[in-house]
């Protein structure tokens, strides 16, 4: 598929603009790394990780307020959040499948 490398792209644009609004927020950032576990002096290292960024959706997406927030003060359609977490790795459900 041609077009992949363009939806993982774009899929990373929304995941960098959502971890950049996590951290930015006094609020959130401490609950995104509690659940996550992550160290904030961390982050940095953790975002070069497979599956970090597909996590950082999943934490917007996990809270509709949260979610809607994001979608207002970004100009990303809401829709387009779940897009981007099935294009990044670890976005879907197929690691819990067995082969």
């Amino acid at each position: 598929m041609a077009n992949a490398a363009s939806m993982r792209e774009e899929a990373e644009t929304i995941a960098v603009k959502a971890l950049g609004f996590v951290a930015a927020d006094p609020e959130l950032l401490p609950r995104f790394l509690a659940i996550t576990g992550i160290e904030a002096h961390s982050i940095r290292q953790a975002a070069g990780e497979p599956g970090f960024l597909a996590g950082v959706l999943q934490f917007i997406l996990a809270h509709e307020p949260t979610l809607m927030r994001f979608a207002q003060e970004t100009g990303t359609p809401p829709a387009s959040v779940g897009k981007a977490l099935r294009a990044l790795p670890l976005g879907n459900d197929d690691h819990e499948h067995s082969i």
